[in-house]
């Protein structure tokens, strides 16, 4: 027999993200009954989202799955799609171009991010469907899942947990599960 269920999402199956209190450029995470630290963007938390502002979206943004660099980090089972970073492995931010945010190889001419970094911050990078199947010029990109600064500094508009807290969280996290900003 099946469990009727009331059309309501269940808050085992997203991903919360919500301002810390007294300080902006925190949030708290929840999922599954956990909360965790993360660092948000520098602006805060936007409803109006534009590239460079340093704001992280106010959005349910669904996971699409993600990368990693595996001579670094060891992740526990997941049922997201997970890509191992290689050094050609570049992601477009240039508002202008075709391949505004979307991964693109090297050599690639317009700006762009590598996605192999030395400082680790994108040793686990989980991309969100921000700006991504419908996209628009300036709207923001790259606003991903990843890994925290030392000091929770704050990211340029994306969510950084620290490899701890990815590792619990990335045990549940799916193709297509809600991260919620509010």
């Amino acid at each position: 027999m099946r469990k009727k269920t009331s059309g309501v999402r269940s808050k085992k199956s997203m991903i919360i993200v919500r301002a810390a209190p007294r300080d902006r450029k925190r949030a708290l995470i929840s999922f599954g009954g956990r909360t965790e630290q993360a660092a948000i963007g520098r602006s805060g938390i936007t409803a109006v989202k534009r590239e460079g502002d340093g704001a992280t979206p106010r959005a349910a943004m669904k996971l699409i799955g993600g990368y990693v660099r595996r001579d670094r980090v060891s992740l526990p089972p997941t049922r997201l799609p997970m890509r191992t970073i290689r050094q050609d492995m570049l992601w477009c931010d240039a508002p202008r171009h075709a391949s505004y945010n979307r991964p693109v190889k090297a050599p690639f001419p317009a700006s762009h991010e590598s996605m192999m970094r030395e400082d680790g911050l994108y040793d686990v990078c989980l991309v969100m469907d921000w700006n991504i199947s419908s996209r628009r010029r300036h709207a923001g990109s790259a606003i991903f899942f990843h890994l925290i600064r030392p000091g929770y500094e704050p990211t340029q508009g994306c969510i950084a947990v620290s490899l701890p807290a990815m590792k619990r969280l990335i045990r549940y996290m799916r193709r297509g599960m809600p991260v919620r900003v509010i």
